[in-house]
Protein backbone atom coordinates (compact mmCIF):
# COMPACT_ATOMS: atom_id res chain seq x y z
CA UNK A 1 0.00 0.00 0.00
CA UNK A 2 2.62 2.46 0.49
CA UNK A 3 4.80 1.50 -2.22
CA UNK A 4 1.73 1.96 -4.37
CA UNK A 5 0.58 5.10 -2.75
CA UNK A 6 3.92 6.96 -2.96
CA UNK A 7 4.45 5.55 -7.00
CA UNK A 8 0.81 7.35 -7.70
CA UNK A 9 1.52 10.40 -5.92
CA UNK A 10 4.88 10.84 -7.72
CA UNK A 11 3.04 9.65 -11.14
CA UNK A 12 0.50 12.40 -10.36
CA UNK A 13 3.57 14.68 -10.23
CA UNK A 14 5.48 14.00 -13.10
CA UNK A 15 2.02 13.88 -15.62
CA UNK A 16 1.22 17.94 -13.62
CA UNK A 17 5.13 18.44 -15.00
CA UNK A 18 3.98 17.73 -18.31
CA UNK A 19 0.62 19.01 -18.45
CA UNK A 20 2.40 22.10 -17.42
CA UNK A 21 5.59 22.41 -20.07
CA UNK A 22 5.06 24.50 -22.79
CA UNK A 23 3.70 22.60 -26.19
CA UNK A 24 5.58 24.62 -28.24
CA UNK A 25 8.59 26.76 -27.83
CA UNK A 26 11.62 28.51 -29.44
CA UNK A 27 15.00 28.19 -29.58
CA UNK A 28 15.47 31.34 -27.39
CA UNK A 29 13.11 29.36 -24.84
CA UNK A 30 14.65 26.47 -24.56
CA UNK A 31 18.10 28.17 -23.81
CA UNK A 32 17.41 31.45 -22.63
CA UNK A 33 14.15 30.53 -20.43
CA UNK A 34 11.82 33.01 -21.43
CA UNK A 35 7.97 31.94 -21.06
CA UNK A 36 5.85 32.99 -23.76
CA UNK A 37 8.62 35.55 -25.49
CA UNK A 38 8.40 37.57 -21.73
CA UNK A 39 11.67 36.99 -18.68
CA UNK A 40 10.03 35.45 -15.82
CA UNK A 41 8.93 37.05 -12.68
CA UNK A 42 9.79 37.41 -9.16
CA UNK A 43 7.56 34.67 -7.98
CA UNK A 44 8.54 31.86 -10.79
CA UNK A 45 12.21 32.92 -10.13
CA UNK A 46 12.41 32.51 -6.81
CA UNK A 47 10.23 29.54 -6.46
CA UNK A 48 12.50 27.87 -9.68
CA UNK A 49 15.66 28.52 -7.60
CA UNK A 50 14.69 27.65 -4.49
CA UNK A 51 13.45 24.41 -5.91
CA UNK A 52 16.48 23.55 -7.65
CA UNK A 53 18.53 23.64 -4.59
CA UNK A 54 16.71 22.05 -2.13
CA UNK A 55 16.68 19.27 -4.56
CA UNK A 56 16.68 15.42 -3.32
CA UNK A 57 20.57 15.16 -2.40
CA UNK A 58 20.54 17.72 -0.20
CA UNK A 59 17.62 16.83 1.69
CA UNK A 60 19.63 13.83 2.49
CA UNK A 61 22.14 15.30 3.22
CA UNK A 62 21.05 17.56 5.95
CA UNK A 63 18.65 14.61 7.72
CA UNK A 64 21.86 12.25 7.45
CA UNK A 65 23.99 15.22 8.79
CA UNK A 66 21.48 15.97 11.20
CA UNK A 67 21.54 12.39 12.34
CA UNK A 68 25.02 12.03 13.22
CA UNK A 69 26.07 15.52 14.06
CA UNK A 70 23.10 17.09 15.60
CA UNK A 71 22.38 20.31 14.89
CA UNK A 72 25.86 21.68 14.18
CA UNK A 73 25.70 19.17 11.02
CA UNK A 74 22.06 20.35 9.66
CA UNK A 75 23.07 23.80 10.18
CA UNK A 76 26.60 23.00 8.26
CA UNK A 77 24.87 21.86 5.71
CA UNK A 78 22.50 24.96 5.84
CA UNK A 79 25.05 26.92 5.45
CA UNK A 80 25.70 26.09 2.01
CA UNK A 81 22.49 28.11 1.54
CA UNK A 82 24.55 31.23 2.11
CA UNK A 83 25.20 30.73 -1.87
CA UNK A 84 22.46 32.77 -2.97
CA UNK A 85 23.88 35.68 -1.18
CA UNK A 86 27.15 35.12 -2.37
CA UNK A 87 26.29 34.31 -6.15
CA UNK A 88 23.88 37.16 -6.18
CA UNK A 89 26.61 39.25 -5.67
CA UNK A 90 28.83 37.48 -8.25
CA UNK A 91 25.76 38.24 -10.82
CA UNK A 92 25.66 41.54 -10.02
CA UNK A 93 29.55 41.74 -10.16
CA UNK A 94 29.21 40.38 -13.60
CA UNK A 95 26.32 42.21 -15.22
CA UNK A 96 27.74 44.94 -14.13
CA UNK A 97 30.50 44.28 -16.38
CA UNK A 98 28.53 43.43 -18.89
CA UNK A 99 29.19 39.67 -18.57
CA UNK A 100 26.46 37.36 -19.84
CA UNK A 101 28.10 34.48 -17.79
CA UNK A 102 30.78 33.05 -15.81
CA UNK A 103 32.10 31.72 -19.23
CA UNK A 104 31.59 35.05 -20.77
CA UNK A 105 33.89 36.64 -17.54
CA UNK A 106 36.61 34.59 -17.28
CA UNK A 107 37.06 34.19 -20.64
CA UNK A 108 37.57 37.87 -21.16
CA UNK A 109 40.05 37.47 -17.84
CA UNK A 110 42.03 34.56 -19.14
CA UNK A 111 40.47 33.63 -22.31
CA UNK A 112 40.27 30.15 -23.70
CA UNK A 113 42.61 28.80 -20.66
CA UNK A 114 39.58 30.35 -18.32
CA UNK A 115 36.90 29.23 -19.78
CA UNK A 116 37.62 25.82 -20.86
CA UNK A 117 38.93 24.85 -17.17
CA UNK A 118 35.74 26.04 -15.68
CA UNK A 119 33.79 23.94 -18.56
CA UNK A 120 35.57 20.93 -16.63
CA UNK A 121 34.47 21.79 -13.16
CA UNK A 122 30.92 22.91 -14.21
CA UNK A 123 30.46 19.47 -16.18
CA UNK A 124 31.52 17.63 -13.63
CA UNK A 125 28.81 19.46 -11.14
CA UNK A 126 25.67 18.80 -13.58
CA UNK A 127 26.89 15.18 -13.93
CA UNK A 128 26.74 14.69 -10.13
CA UNK A 129 23.96 16.75 -9.70
CA UNK A 130 22.06 14.00 -11.77
CA UNK A 131 23.79 11.05 -10.59
CA UNK A 132 23.20 11.96 -6.91
CA UNK A 133 19.30 12.65 -7.46
CA UNK A 134 18.69 9.60 -9.40
CA UNK A 135 20.70 7.61 -6.82
CA UNK A 136 18.01 9.10 -4.46
CA UNK A 137 15.02 7.63 -6.35
CA UNK A 138 16.40 4.31 -6.96
CA UNK A 139 17.00 4.27 -2.64
CA UNK A 140 13.56 5.07 -1.91
CA UNK A 141 11.86 2.71 -4.32
CA UNK A 142 14.82 -0.18 -2.96
CA UNK A 143 13.50 1.00 0.44
CA UNK A 144 9.41 0.60 -0.43
CA UNK A 145 9.79 -2.47 -2.87
CA UNK A 146 11.77 -4.56 -0.92
CA UNK A 147 10.59 -7.40 -2.41
CA UNK A 148 10.69 -6.90 -5.65
CA UNK A 149 14.04 -7.45 -7.47
CA UNK A 150 15.20 -4.25 -9.15
CA UNK A 151 12.72 -1.61 -8.60
CA UNK A 152 15.41 1.07 -7.54
CA UNK A 153 17.33 0.35 -10.82
CA UNK A 154 13.96 0.31 -12.78
CA UNK A 155 12.58 3.29 -11.01
CA UNK A 156 16.03 5.37 -11.93
CA UNK A 157 15.57 4.28 -15.61
CA UNK A 158 11.97 5.33 -15.63
CA UNK A 159 12.34 8.79 -13.86
CA UNK A 160 15.22 9.12 -15.82
CA UNK A 161 13.25 8.73 -19.38
CA UNK A 162 10.30 11.06 -17.91
CA UNK A 163 12.21 13.65 -16.96
CA UNK A 164 14.45 14.03 -19.93
CA UNK A 165 10.96 13.67 -22.33
CA UNK A 166 9.87 16.83 -20.57
CA UNK A 167 12.57 18.50 -20.14
CA UNK A 168 13.61 17.87 -23.76
CA UNK A 169 10.59 19.21 -25.15
CA UNK A 170 11.11 22.84 -23.91
CA UNK A 171 14.25 23.20 -22.56
CA UNK A 172 14.75 26.07 -19.57
CA UNK A 173 11.14 27.21 -20.54
CA UNK A 174 9.85 23.85 -19.17
CA UNK A 175 12.38 23.73 -16.13
CA UNK A 176 11.33 27.27 -15.08
CA UNK A 177 7.37 26.38 -15.37
CA UNK A 178 7.41 23.02 -13.71
CA UNK A 179 9.60 24.05 -11.40
CA UNK A 180 6.69 26.13 -9.65
CA UNK A 181 4.38 23.34 -9.84
CA UNK A 182 6.98 20.79 -8.63
CA UNK A 183 7.88 23.55 -5.69
CA UNK A 184 4.20 24.24 -4.67
CA UNK A 185 3.35 21.06 -4.13
CA UNK A 186 6.81 20.20 -2.12
CA UNK A 187 5.98 22.82 -0.08
CA UNK A 188 2.52 21.29 0.61
CA UNK A 189 3.47 17.82 1.45
CA UNK A 190 6.24 18.60 3.19
CA UNK A 191 5.02 21.12 5.08
CA UNK A 192 2.20 18.37 6.47
CA UNK A 193 4.94 16.01 7.33
CA UNK A 194 6.98 18.96 8.96
CA UNK A 195 3.53 19.88 10.95
CA UNK A 196 3.41 16.74 12.21
CA UNK A 197 6.72 16.29 13.80
CA UNK A 198 6.11 19.48 15.54
CA UNK A 199 3.37 18.03 17.25
CA UNK A 200 4.43 14.72 17.94
CA UNK A 201 4.97 12.84 21.10
CA UNK A 202 8.98 13.04 22.15
CA UNK A 203 9.46 15.91 19.93
CA UNK A 204 11.03 19.23 21.65
CA UNK A 205 12.93 21.97 19.93
CA UNK A 206 14.85 22.81 22.89
CA UNK A 207 16.16 19.10 22.48
CA UNK A 208 16.86 19.38 18.49
CA UNK A 209 18.59 22.59 18.77
CA UNK A 210 20.77 21.02 21.37
CA UNK A 211 21.81 17.73 20.20
CA UNK A 212 24.84 16.71 19.45
CA UNK A 213 23.65 13.46 17.00
CA UNK A 214 24.90 10.00 17.35
CA UNK A 215 28.32 10.53 16.28
CA UNK A 216 29.21 13.75 18.28
CA UNK A 217 28.84 17.48 17.19
CA UNK A 218 32.64 17.94 16.70
CA UNK A 219 32.45 16.74 12.65
CA UNK A 220 29.09 19.21 12.63
CA UNK A 221 31.30 22.37 13.57
CA UNK A 222 34.45 21.67 11.60
CA UNK A 223 32.19 20.90 8.61
CA UNK A 224 30.03 24.20 9.24
CA UNK A 225 34.14 25.56 8.94
CA UNK A 226 34.26 24.43 5.47
CA UNK A 227 31.27 25.38 4.47
CA UNK A 228 32.08 28.97 5.05
CA UNK A 229 35.13 28.62 3.02
CA UNK A 230 33.59 27.00 0.22
CA UNK A 231 30.46 29.39 0.13
CA UNK A 232 31.90 31.73 -1.81
CA UNK A 233 32.78 30.02 -4.59
CA UNK A 234 30.37 27.56 -4.50
CA UNK A 235 27.50 29.39 -6.41
CA UNK A 236 29.90 30.46 -9.59
CA UNK A 237 30.07 26.62 -10.03
CA UNK A 238 26.89 26.06 -10.13
CA UNK A 239 25.26 26.70 -13.70
CA UNK A 240 21.98 26.02 -12.67
CA UNK A 241 22.04 28.96 -10.41
CA UNK A 242 24.26 31.14 -12.35
CA UNK A 243 21.64 30.30 -15.55
CA UNK A 244 18.83 31.65 -13.32
CA UNK A 245 21.08 34.81 -12.77
CA UNK A 246 20.61 35.95 -16.14
CA UNK A 247 16.93 35.81 -17.36
CA UNK A 248 15.28 38.62 -16.01
CA UNK A 249 16.53 42.31 -14.79
CA UNK A 250 18.77 42.89 -12.60
CA UNK A 251 16.22 44.48 -9.70
CA UNK A 252 14.20 41.02 -9.84
CA UNK A 253 17.14 39.10 -10.06
CA UNK A 254 18.68 40.55 -6.92
CA UNK A 255 15.17 40.09 -5.01
CA UNK A 256 14.93 36.62 -6.00
CA UNK A 257 18.30 35.43 -4.70
CA UNK A 258 17.31 37.18 -1.30
CA UNK A 259 14.30 35.27 -0.99
CA UNK A 260 15.51 31.92 -1.91
CA UNK A 261 18.16 32.37 0.68
CA UNK A 262 15.67 32.44 3.67
CA UNK A 263 13.48 29.82 1.82
CA UNK A 264 15.66 27.23 1.23
CA UNK A 265 17.45 27.60 4.04
CA UNK A 266 14.32 27.29 6.39
CA UNK A 267 13.52 24.04 4.21
CA UNK A 268 17.11 22.14 4.42
CA UNK A 269 16.92 22.83 7.92
CA UNK A 270 13.27 21.86 8.45
CA UNK A 271 14.04 18.27 6.48
CA UNK A 272 17.34 17.94 8.73
CA UNK A 273 15.07 18.06 12.08
CA UNK A 274 13.66 14.58 10.77
CA UNK A 275 17.09 13.34 11.27
CA UNK A 276 18.19 14.58 14.41
CA UNK A 277 14.74 13.72 15.80
CA UNK A 278 15.73 10.09 14.73
CA UNK A 279 18.90 10.19 16.85
CA UNK A 280 17.29 11.74 19.58
CA UNK A 281 15.19 8.69 19.83
CA UNK A 282 18.02 6.19 19.11
CA UNK A 283 16.56 4.79 16.13
CA UNK A 284 19.32 2.81 13.92
CA UNK A 285 20.32 3.71 11.04
CA UNK A 286 19.04 1.98 8.49
CA UNK A 287 19.05 2.67 4.26
CA UNK A 288 20.23 6.36 3.79
CA UNK A 289 17.22 7.22 6.98
CA UNK A 290 14.99 5.68 4.79
CA UNK A 291 14.10 2.65 6.31
CA UNK A 292 14.72 4.45 9.82
CA UNK A 293 11.76 6.69 9.38
CA UNK A 294 9.37 3.83 7.87
CA UNK A 295 9.64 2.53 11.27
CA UNK A 296 9.20 5.82 13.14
CA UNK A 297 6.13 7.60 11.81
CA UNK A 298 3.33 6.95 10.35
CA UNK A 299 2.94 5.23 7.54
CA UNK A 300 0.82 8.50 5.49
CA UNK A 301 4.26 10.39 7.25
CA UNK A 302 6.48 8.72 5.32
CA UNK A 303 4.66 8.60 2.43
CA UNK A 304 4.75 12.11 2.31
CA UNK A 305 8.69 12.85 2.80
CA UNK A 306 9.15 9.90 0.52
CA UNK A 307 7.14 12.06 -2.32
CA UNK A 308 8.86 15.44 -0.87
CA UNK A 309 12.57 13.40 -1.41
CA UNK A 310 11.15 12.44 -5.19
CA UNK A 311 9.38 15.76 -6.35
CA UNK A 312 13.17 17.41 -5.67
CA UNK A 313 14.74 14.50 -7.64
CA UNK A 314 13.20 15.35 -10.43
CA UNK A 315 13.00 19.23 -10.07
CA UNK A 316 16.72 19.27 -9.80
CA UNK A 317 16.90 16.76 -12.87
CA UNK A 318 14.97 18.52 -15.14
CA UNK A 319 17.27 22.05 -14.48
CA UNK A 320 20.43 20.35 -14.74
CA UNK A 321 19.82 18.70 -18.16
CA UNK A 322 18.74 22.12 -19.55
CA UNK A 323 22.00 23.69 -17.53
CA UNK A 324 23.82 21.05 -19.86
CA UNK A 325 22.35 21.83 -23.25
CA UNK A 326 23.28 25.62 -22.71
CA UNK A 327 26.93 24.52 -21.45
CA UNK A 328 26.97 22.13 -24.70
CA UNK A 329 25.82 24.63 -27.12
CA UNK A 330 26.37 27.89 -26.14
CA UNK A 331 29.69 27.63 -24.54
CA UNK A 332 31.44 25.20 -25.73
CA UNK A 333 29.88 25.14 -29.12
CA UNK A 334 30.16 21.40 -29.25
CA UNK A 335 26.22 21.39 -31.04
CA UNK A 336 24.45 23.98 -33.39
CA UNK A 337 22.33 26.26 -31.38
CA UNK A 338 18.99 24.48 -32.08
CA UNK A 339 16.77 22.34 -30.40
CA UNK A 340 17.93 18.94 -31.80
CA UNK A 341 21.65 19.89 -30.24
CA UNK A 342 20.36 20.85 -26.74
CA UNK A 343 18.23 17.83 -26.63
CA UNK A 344 21.07 15.55 -27.93
CA UNK A 345 23.40 17.24 -25.28
CA UNK A 346 20.52 16.49 -22.16
CA UNK A 347 20.31 13.10 -23.46
CA UNK A 348 24.22 12.72 -23.28
CA UNK A 349 24.22 14.23 -19.84
CA UNK A 350 21.21 11.89 -18.91
CA UNK A 351 22.78 8.74 -19.71
CA UNK A 352 26.22 9.51 -18.42
CA UNK A 353 24.74 10.52 -15.05
CA UNK A 354 22.52 7.65 -15.21
CA UNK A 355 25.44 5.43 -15.84
CA UNK A 356 27.12 6.50 -12.74
CA UNK A 357 24.09 5.80 -10.30
CA UNK A 358 24.33 2.17 -10.97
CA UNK A 359 28.23 2.10 -10.70
CA UNK A 360 29.01 5.43 -8.52
CA UNK A 361 30.16 6.53 -5.10
CA UNK A 362 26.49 6.11 -2.92
CA UNK A 363 28.08 8.65 -0.55
CA UNK A 364 26.04 11.68 -1.29
CA UNK A 365 27.68 14.66 1.05
CA UNK A 366 30.87 13.57 -1.67
CA UNK A 367 29.50 14.97 -4.36
CA UNK A 368 28.75 18.10 -2.73
CA UNK A 369 32.86 17.99 -1.30
CA UNK A 370 34.34 17.66 -4.33
CA UNK A 371 32.90 19.83 -6.54
CA UNK A 372 32.88 22.12 -3.53
CA UNK A 373 36.69 21.83 -3.27
CA UNK A 374 37.05 21.75 -6.96
CA UNK A 375 35.25 25.61 -7.51
CA UNK A 376 37.63 27.19 -4.54
CA UNK A 377 40.07 28.23 -7.46
CA UNK A 378 37.54 30.73 -7.88
CA UNK A 379 37.55 32.91 -4.16
CA UNK A 380 41.32 34.10 -4.74
CA UNK A 381 40.05 35.36 -8.04
CA UNK A 382 36.80 36.54 -7.48
CA UNK A 383 38.11 38.53 -4.41
CA UNK A 384 41.08 40.17 -6.30
CA UNK A 385 38.88 41.36 -8.76
CA UNK A 386 35.63 42.48 -7.66
CA UNK A 387 36.91 42.78 -4.30
CA UNK A 388 40.37 44.27 -4.77
CA UNK A 389 40.26 45.48 -8.45
CA UNK A 390 43.17 43.78 -9.27
CA UNK A 391 44.10 42.21 -12.97
CA UNK A 392 45.46 39.00 -12.15
CA UNK A 393 47.66 36.84 -14.24
CA UNK A 394 46.90 33.81 -16.21
CA UNK A 395 49.63 32.05 -14.20
CA UNK A 396 48.20 33.26 -11.00
CA UNK A 397 44.68 31.67 -12.28
CA UNK A 398 46.43 28.38 -13.27
CA UNK A 399 48.03 27.69 -10.13
CA UNK A 400 44.90 28.44 -8.19
CA UNK A 401 42.92 26.02 -9.96
CA UNK A 402 45.51 23.77 -10.13
CA UNK A 403 45.54 23.63 -6.43
CA UNK A 404 41.97 23.47 -6.42
CA UNK A 405 41.58 20.43 -8.79
CA UNK A 406 44.53 18.81 -6.42
CA UNK A 407 42.31 19.26 -3.46
CA UNK A 408 38.97 17.68 -4.69
CA UNK A 409 41.09 14.72 -5.52
CA UNK A 410 43.21 14.48 -2.84
CA UNK A 411 39.76 14.36 -0.31
CA UNK A 412 37.90 12.03 -3.16
CA UNK A 413 40.87 9.81 -2.67
CA UNK A 414 41.44 10.13 0.48
CA UNK A 415 41.06 6.12 1.38
CA UNK A 416 43.96 5.37 -1.18
CA UNK A 417 47.51 5.02 1.05
CA UNK A 418 49.56 7.38 -1.19
CA UNK A 419 47.10 10.17 -0.72
CA UNK A 420 46.07 9.00 2.79
CA UNK A 421 49.73 9.52 3.64
CA UNK A 422 49.82 13.30 3.29
CA UNK A 423 46.81 13.91 5.14
CA UNK A 424 45.90 14.55 8.91
CA UNK A 425 44.76 10.92 10.46
CA UNK A 426 41.48 12.70 11.69
CA UNK A 427 38.31 12.56 10.74
CA UNK A 428 37.02 13.23 7.33
CA UNK A 429 35.64 16.54 7.54
CA UNK A 430 38.87 17.57 9.43
CA UNK A 431 41.24 16.13 6.48
CA UNK A 432 38.57 18.16 4.46
CA UNK A 433 38.80 21.42 6.38
CA UNK A 434 42.84 21.12 5.85
CA UNK A 435 42.63 20.32 2.13
CA UNK A 436 40.53 23.36 1.93
CA UNK A 437 42.85 26.08 3.78
CA UNK A 438 45.50 24.58 1.80
CA UNK A 439 43.66 25.61 -1.66
CA UNK A 440 42.96 28.86 -0.18
CA UNK A 441 46.69 29.24 0.61
CA UNK A 442 48.11 28.51 -2.61
CA UNK A 443 45.19 30.30 -4.28
CA UNK A 444 45.58 33.58 -2.20
CA UNK A 445 49.30 33.19 -2.85
CA UNK A 446 49.38 32.98 -6.13
CA UNK A 447 46.50 35.27 -7.20
CA UNK A 448 47.96 37.91 -4.90
CA UNK A 449 51.51 37.76 -6.31
CA UNK A 450 50.47 37.39 -10.23
CA UNK A 451 47.76 40.66 -10.28
CA UNK A 452 48.41 44.48 -10.69
CA UNK A 453 46.37 47.11 -9.74
CA UNK A 454 44.11 47.92 -12.76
Amino acid sequence: MTSLAITGLFAAVILASFLVAPRRVGVDGFFGGQIAGKAPGLAVLVLSQVTTWIFARSLMNSAILGYYYGFPGTLAYAAYYLSFLTGGYIVGQLRMRDAASVQDWLGAQFGQAGTRSYNVVIALRLLSEVFANLLVVGLIFSAVMPDVAGAGTTAIVVVAVLGMAYSAWGGLSAALRTDVVQMVVFLAIFGVAFAYLLVSPGFSLGAVLASDGAGGARPGWVLLAVALLQVFSYPAHDPVMMDRGFVADRATTRRAFAHAFWLSTLCIIAFGFFGIQAAILGAEFEGQLLGTWSAMFPSWVFILLMVSLLVSALSTLDSALSSAARLVVEELGWAKRTLTGGRVAMFVFMALGGALTLWGNATLFDAVAVSGTASMFLTPVMVAVFVLGRQVALWSYVVAYAAAVAGAFAYFARGWDSVAAILPDEHKYEQLLAICVCVLLVGFVAVLSGSRRI
